[in-house]
């Protein structure tokens, strides 16, 4: 019986900052770019700025300046909506009061925070007001009018209100230009028929100043009351701020730190760039999206359809305030009430998540620096001989020549094909990266993807109308324009090309912010209002085409500035559509840049992280919020990309990285290796174990993703998803849940042989001996020598699992194991979705099973709701039920007597079943 140490109900400590004796931190840009400046040098030049800006101002203007109005001495601190946001300016008095502002100085804010803001809207600031509304067939229709200009150029003076009530749970909220189209995301969203009849919500509206206040009807909770500060709509600055319910806010990717976000006056950046994960950055993605917990345990969120650069700042009113320089206010408000159903509601605007083929549940391994396909192969080869579970292995750019896409260096991997080859007959797979810039100085007609897209109009161009060159891997790099879809023809044709030579299985598209190693381009960026907008967000490098492109390229659909957050989100749409026609089979594309409705099409890895245990910390926030995103195949480099790691380090997160819904390990260049093979006999055996483990997990992982593609639920999960009314679950992010069943407690610190994880209230099993703890809900110290990693399966469970085998394939052949965690009343539930594991709409098309397991009063059912030809194919072999009180006497199945154990931990055993999947039965214990 394993023992547990109750604990008092503290927070574990957020992932450390500094690790004693740990790596140096190399790679902002992944691959040791040329241009990269470290982070460290980063932050100090940050934070000499603001003392440099700060020791200005006291000379400017000194703590005696003149008594404030008391119409700004009214407005709390907390309260106080920036009306200064410009970064690197010192704001006088003057400059303040010139925007019409309340200006009181507060002291300096700690280190590496941002603080009060000096410049702040007095409550009577001009605003729009509503100067009517009108009722639709969906909701109403009204006219905003600003009789008093803001302080951007080309304010909008007239703007469009449109409501609609979508569904009970589904608010639409739009504002844009009354008179001039505007640039909207190009996104397929849902459009109703009728207004819903029974919404959860009430709205209402204040005149003037304009405001939307929106209130939960159960509860009375106000969730948006948009009256705080006024409405701005600039040609390229809009702003518009709320109050929030509570201090509980989550989503607003892609960053790195906790899953929940401070609102201590912390501004988050949406721009993708390509930079090493770093804490106040902003990163690879954009997901304008949040996710609010309420006191009582019910949860919304908000959803803005913009794509353009943005910032999100977050106050400790609490208070949030959305500034955007483009495109159209287009909010979606999802009521819930609880959050599995608000993530559910938010993926019926963008899109179910597409269901991945089962090996792309495996393990992968990777690295830059194999140097040769035969060494590649020899890796695949030590693998196998330790008998270690891998369904894929993949290639960085060195398999290129020259690093330039669709090549193949034809001396170092001239073998690649024949390896490709042994992976197949293997049942494993092979995966390739593939970058969006174009090598442009090979000669004329000796490089066919660059020569047919220059013919064929395909690039990003300048303002005067030539491809923009930048500087990626192979130098000098067009860009293809995946707004166009006529490149997703040229690319579908790059693809078969090179699929002739190499049968590859699945896709890595890499550096697609999209990233380049020079600011703008070639030329830089000309003088105008894209490249020099009047606002420019708190993007790393102050400028929007730093280490990216100008923002005033042109495009096919729209101009850069607008569609730079898409550019990863269209490359893994035509990517997707080039696989399917090319292997007609469920495409898996693995994809850095992302945006919402993604995961349609593909997955993503949090990035080129560091060999440091703090990466491996933050891995689950970042899994976590993916999971928010509804971009559930999501998973970070285990062991770290960068840097050397350490087998201890390693081994524990090999342990946490088995449990990524995507499970790769990927090393950089000139590192020593990190794959299973490369470490000590106990290192290499706890590694094993641990994948072993999750391929037999694999039909449960199999079905979760499969209940994400069909209705958007979470994969990994956040423990307050399940626990929504026990607050201490609501800043938790050590833990996860995959579903609702199984707890996975990993140890993220060197030199422990125990981990402290929170258990909530209830009875959860050891998965691996069925041993039993009572939790009221407290933190519980538990055992976790170096080669254990803790699992526990919740109360009222069945999980199917199976024999594991060293790929995917060879484990679907294997007998299933259903575990059944019986519940306090005796009860438990579990399902199974079972299918080909490749084609294309299985469950669309019919072509699948699905087994629903039950236990009530001593007697397991399983029953076949759907089926198919392939569960002819596996049988049950073995039920484990976990928690039978009392030593059966007999055991009948369907009736007949079957022989049995029973451990004194209570676990009651079944072998020998020899079930057929496709076959409904009964168990019964007396």
């Amino acid at each position: 019986m394993k023992s547990y140490q109750k604990l008092t109900t503290t927070q574990p400590a957020p992932c450390q900052v500094e690790e004693e004796g740990a790596a140096p931190m190399p790679s902002g840009h992944g691959k040791l770019a040329p241009w990269w400046v470290g982070s460290g040098l980063l932050v100090a030049a940050v934070l000499l700025s603001t003392i440099t800006v700060w020791v200005l101002r006291q000379v400017s203007g000194g703590w005696l300046s003149p008594t404030p109005p008391p119409k700004c001495l009214l407005v709390p601190e907390r309260h106080r909506f920036d009306c200064y946001p410009e970064r690197h300016v010192v704001v006088t008095q003057e400059l303040c009061e010139s925007r019409g502002c309340c200006f009181i100085q507060s002291p300096p804010p700690a280190e590496g925070k941002q603080g009060v803001p000096w410049c702040f809207y007095p409550p009577d600031f001009p605003s729009y007001t509503l100067e009517s509304l009108n009722q639709t067939a969906l909701g109403m229709v009204g006219l905003l009018v600003r009789r008093q200009k803001a302080y951007y150029p080309r304010d909008i003076e007239r703007l469009r209100l449109d409501v609609e009530f979508e569904t009970d749970t589904r608010l639409h909220i739009k504002i844009t230009d009354a008179a001039n189209p505007r640039y909207e995301v190009p996104l397929d969203v849902p459009r109703v028929m009728k207004r819903a009849e029974n919404p959860i919500y009430s709205l209402n509206f204040s005149w003037d100043p304009f405001g939307v206040l929106l209130q939960r009807k159960a509860t009375g909770t106000v969730l948006l009351n948009t009256t705080v500060a006024p409405l701005i709509f600039a040609d390229q600055f809009l702003q518009i701020s709320t109050s929030l319910p509570s201090k509980f806010l989550y989503g607003l990717g892609e960053h790195r730190g906790s899953l929940l976000h401070s609102l201590d006056w912390n501004t988050l950046t949406l721009w993708a760039r390509d930079v090493s994960p770093t804490e106040s950055f902003n990163l690879y993605g954009a997901h304008p999206f949040y996710l609010l917990m309420e006191e009582g345990g019910n949860a919304h969120g908000v959803f803005l359809l913009n794509s353009n650069a943005m910032e999100v700042a977050l106050q400790p009113a609490p208070g949030l305030t959305w500034r955007t320089i483009g495109g159209v206010l287009d909010f979606y408000i999802f009521l819930g009430p609880d959050p599995n159903m608000v993530i559910q509601q938010y993926q019926q605007v963008i899109g179910f998540p597409a269901m991945p083929p089962i090996w792309a549940l495996g393990f992968h391994l990777c690295r830059w620096g194999y140097g040769s396909s035969n060494e590649t192969w020899q890796t695949v080869r030590a693998m196998r001989n330790y008998q270690i579970p891998q369904d894929a292995q993949w290639n960085d750019i060195d398999y290129m020549d020259g690093y330039r896409d669709f090549t193949l260096d034809s001396q170092k991997f001239a073998s690649l094909p024949s390896l490709v080859e042994d992976l197949h007959k293997h049942g494993q797979h092979y995966v390739m990266i593939l970058d969006p810039g174009i090598s442009s100085t090979s000669p004329r007609g000796s490089y066919w993807p660059f020569d047919e897209g220059l013919k064929r109009g395909l690039f990003l161009n300048t303002t005067q109308g030539q491809p923009l060159i930048g500087q990626v891997w192979p130098g000098s790099t067009a860009f293809a324009d995946f707004s166009n879809p006529d490149t997703h023809q040229w690319w579908l044709e790059n693809l078969q090309q090179f699929y002739a030579h190499v049968p590859f299985d699945g896709l890595w598209i890499d550096m697609n912010e999209p990233s380049n190693f020079m600011d703008g381009s070639e030329d830089g960026c000309p003088p105008g209002e894209f490249d020099s907008p009047p606002y420019t967000p708190a993007v790393l490098g102050d400028s929007l085409s730093a280490k990216t492109v100008c923002a005033s390229a042109k495009q096919k659909v729209s101009v850069h500035y607008n569609l730079h957050n898409l550019y990863g989100l269209m490359e893994a749409k035509a990517t997707a559509s080039a696989l399917i026609k090319i292997r007609g089979k469920r495409p898996f594309i693995i994809s850095r840049s992302t945006f919402p409705s993604q995961g349609r099409y593909s997955g993503h890895w949090l990035g080129d992280n560091r060999s440091q245990w703090k990466d491996m910390c933050y891995s689950i926030p970042g899994l976590l919020s993916f999971s928010l995103f509804g971009i559930p195949l999501v998973g970070a480099d285990i062991c770290g990309f960068s840097g050397s790691t350490s087998e201890e380090l390693c081994t524990r997160w090999m342990q946490l990285g088995a449990f990524y819904p995507f499970a790769r390990n990927h090393n950089t260049q000139n590192e020593k290796a990190q794959d299973p093979t490369a470490f000590s006999p106990a290192a290499r055996t706890a590694m094993k174990d641990v994948l072993l483990t999750r391929y037999s997990l694999l039909p449960f992982l199999y079905t979760l993703f499969h209940r994400a593609h069909l209705q958007g639920d979470t994969v990994a999960r956040p423990l307050f998803f399940e626990f929504p009314w026990d607050v201490t679950t609501w800043e938790l992010d050590r833990q996860f849940l995959w579903g609702r069943s199984l707890l996975v407690t990993p140890v993220l610190e060197p030199g422990v042989g125990s981990v402290t994880g929170y258990v909530p209230q209830g009875t959860w099993y050891d998965f691996y001996t069925g041993s039993s703890v009572n939790s009221s809900g407290e933190m519980l110290k538990m055992s976790a020598p170096l080669e254990h990693l803790n699992l526990h399966i919740r109360e009222g469970s069945i999980l199917p699992t199976q024999k594991p085998g060293t790929t995917t394939e060879v484990t679907r052949g294997n007998p299933l194991r259903l575990i059944v965690a019986l519940s306090s009343r005796a009860t438990a539930w579990g399902d199974l979705f079972w299918d080909d594991g490749e084609s294309l709409d299985t469950f669309e098309k019919g072509n699948y099973s699905y087994v629903v397991f039950n236990v009530t009063q001593n007697i397991f059912t399983s029953t076949v709701l759907h089926a198919s030809t392939e569960a002819t194919k596996v049988t049950i072999g073995t039920l484990s039920i976990f928690g039978v009180q009392k030593p059966p006497s007999k055991v009948l199945l369907n009736g007949q007597e079957k022989p049995f154990s029973y451990l004194d931990n209570q676990v009651l055993t079944v072998s020998d079943l020899g079930m057929s999947l496709s076959q409904g039965f009964s168990l019964q214990w007396l």
